[in-house]
């Protein structure tokens, strides 16, 4: 199939892959729409079998670490660590919500950073739920500080969002030189979402605090170990050509060693943390992006991405993509742009700044946005005219500002 009967086609087969993924009708799985999808444009020759193979081979591996990564964080939440992290949060702030808005703000960005951002949305979410509750203040504002930290938090390091993943192969730079040169955004991110997050939502936190209730919790010594050696080894397995995927599974490793001698996981267990449906996912869409902008949207989007490095083709590329981002999910647009852009790494940044931020304005602009609404309980549930009023107030003015905080850090650390 080819001409505008193929366009036609991926375009409707891109639409009923991301409603399937958004609605999840009777409970199914992301790939129920996506996985059909892409058997029905490699069929019909709209994808080719060759460039359906290649891609697969392609983005294997940035899978593999997905589903690496996403056991990694439910074997810490299962050690402990983010309850943990949510008492030393709530003795930090002393009851006051203010001071416990700064801390979760910090506190998901780091998350976000070294465990992806589902660990922040479905793991450190109802941990920081719980504490709130425990501390009598209102919930909304730290509820809505995890999903915009599991966006906009997820600028530092290439193993932080799977939007990172897929760029990161594509730019040519290091694991050290993608962190040094999106600290100075991530720093900035975090600084302004905080200010946000504070303005917006003043009156909640001027609720006077009404008690606190002391909880001890042990510090889960062993995993909080396996996780700064895990940390660790990213940068380390990187520099020397290792696929940080190893680093992962490593860390899965220690911290399966204990729970083995206790006979109390099995390999059912672990295969389903692995969210087998999710990255089939992924493969998936990634094949049906594929038909799109084969026929169509990729000239388009190569026409009107700017080809220069000025601080204006920043700009213009990370609006581009944040537009995308919440037009089609920050997912299909990370895959549609990236091939576009991979010749210029601080294009390629650029786009990261607009998929990462940008999702924050819209309930569909992220996958993690989408599913942080459904497990929010009613008390914290958000109010999509006030979620919406939120976001496409502050989203344009974030990515202004993040971006040229990166045109900064491009100028002063080089590529």
């Amino acid at each position: 199939m080819t001409g505008a009967a193929a366009e036609a086609t991926a375009v409707v087969l891109l639409a009923l892959s991301l409603i399937v993924a958004v609605l999840r009708p009777f409970g199914w799985s992301e790939a129920f729409g996506a996985v059909p999808a892409a058997v029905i444009l490699v069929a019909s020759g709209t994808v080719p079998l060759a460039a359906a193979r290649a891609s697969v081979e392609r983005f294997g591996p940035t899978v593999g670490f997905l589903a690496a990564i996403l056991v990694f964080g439910h074997l810490c939440a299962e050690a402990g660590v983010f309850d943990y992290l949510g008492t030393l949060a709530a003795d930090a702030s002393r009851g006051a919500p203010r001071r416990l808005l700064g801390i979760v703000v910090v506190l998901a960005a780091a998350v976000t950073a070294v465990l992806t951002l589902d660990a922040t949305v479905v793991l450190l979410t109802p941990v920081v739920l719980t504490t709130v509750h425990r501390l009598r203040v209102p919930a909304r504002p730290h509820a809505y500080a995890c999903t915009r930290l599991a966006n906009s938090g997820s600028l530092l390091l290439p193993v932080s969002n799977l939007t990172n993943l897929l760029a990161f192969g594509a730019s040519g730079l290091s694991f050290g030189r993608f962190a040094a040169l999106m600290t100075l955004p991530w720093v900035g991110a975090i600084a302004a979402e905080w200010a946000a997050l504070r303005t917006f939502f003043r009156r909640d936190l001027h609720t006077p605090q009404e008690g606190r209730v002391q909880v001890a919790v042990r510090a889960p010594v062993h995993a909080l170990c396996v996780l700064a050696v895990t940390v660790a080894g990213f940068v380390l397995t990187s520099g020397v050509g290792v696929a940080p995927a190893w680093a992962a599974v490593g860390g899965c490793v220690l911290l399966l060693l204990p729970r083995i001698r206790r006979r109390d996981i099995s390999a059912r267990e672990l295969f389903l943390r692995t969210s087998p449906g999710f990255c089939l996912f992924v493969l998936a869409l990634a094949l049906v992006v594929d038909g799109v902008t084969r026929h169509g949207l990729g000239r388009v989007l190569t026409r009107i991405v700017p080809s220069t490095t000025s601080i204006g083709a920043l700009l213009i590329t990370a609006l581009l993509a944040a537009g995308l981002a919440n037009l089609v999910n920050n997912l299909p647009a990370t895959l549609a742009l990236v091939p576009i852009v991979a010749g210029s790494p601080a294009i390629l940044l650029a786009v990261l700044v607009g998929v990462n931020v940008g999702p924050n304005a819209t309930y569909p602009g992220s996958l993690a946005t989408l599913l942080w609404r459904r497990i929010l309980p009613g008390d914290a549930a958000p109010d999509a005219t006030q979620f919406h009023a939120f976001g496409l107030l502050t989203v344009p003015l974030l990515i202004v500002a993040v971006t040229t905080i990166l045109w900064a850090s491009l100028q002063l650390i080089g590529l």
